[in-house]
């Protein structure tokens, strides 16, 4: 059938815009907003600082030493909680997914310890190791802990069982070979996917693993809101943001060269 006239011309052609013009324009319009908004209402400004207060803040913060010890004390208990909470919920969950019988062994503890939130340890972590930095690890992992458990439980088990007997029929039936074999190559995906999400809960987890007084970006922002001082409180949460941001853009570029038999 002809057509019955020129095709319409479309206002905004797929590809004329690129992703990141159009993030950096969406970023820009609601700084800008804010920006405005705080100054045309007074009663906003004791509420929330100006984005043009932020730099000088931050400025400050990093002359007087109190950001980078900050980020140091944060990054610490950070590290150590992610390392411990992974490769414990990664070992667990490839564990339970290959052998039933372990699964069903801990089915019962899962069902108990899974809906306790971290904050609910805070008592535990001070009695057990203090104010310290481990117990903020502590907090952390545990946090960290049931995201990856999950991820590499769920990625053994959507494993296809044929896989399995195949390795079976290869001499690899034991629980090792089907280990090595199948389930750490296939699951791979799976578990990695799970520890990026872990590392964006941990920053989360940062600021509750500090609430009871160790050093860091969260006990930071807790002084700072406490002297109503929200264009700190603003640093710190962009701090977290641009840590997060940068922990991210560091996975991705492991998880690539990791994954690249996939391509």
């Amino acid at each position: 059938m002809p057509a019955i006239g020129p095709a319409p011309r479309r206002l905004f052609r797929p590809g004329a815009f690129r992703p990141n013009a159009l993030a950096a324009l969406g970023v820009a319009l609601f700084l800008g907003g804010w920006e405005i908004a705080a100054r045309l209402s007074p009663s906003l400004t004791a509420l929330i600082p100006l984005p043009s207060q932020i730099p000088a803040a931050w400025l400050g913060e990093i002359r007087g030493g109190y950001w980078t010890a900050a980020v140091e004390n944060s990054l610490s208990h950070y590290l150590i909680g992610v390392a411990i909470g992974s490769l414990l919920g990664v070992a667990f969950g490839v564990v339970c997914g290959v052998s039933a019988w372990f699964e069903a062994f801990l089915s019962g503890v899962v069902r108990i310890l899974r809906p306790i939130p971290g904050l609910a340890w805070v008592p535990f972590a001070i009695l057990w190791f203090g104010l310290t930095s481990a117990a903020a690890a502590f907090i952390i992992a545990i946090a960290v802990f049931w995201i990856n458990f999950f991820a590499a439980f769920g990625a053994v088990q959507a494993i296809d069982r044929d896989l399995m007997e195949v390795a079976r029929a290869f001499g690899h039936g034991g629980f090792f070979g089907r280990l090595t074999k199948i389930a750490l190559p296939a699951a791979t995906p799976g578990i990695l996917a799970g520890f990026r999400t872990g590392l964006g809960q941990a920053w989360m987890s940062v600021v509750a693993a500090e609430l009871f007084g160790v050093p860091g970006i969260g006990a930071r922002m807790m002084q700072a809101a406490s002297l109503l001082a929200t264009d700190l409180v603003v640093v710190y949460m962009l701090t977290m943001a641009l840590l997060y941001a940068i922990t991210d853009i560091a996975f991705l570029a492991v998880r690539r060269r990791l994954t690249q038999w996939q391509s």
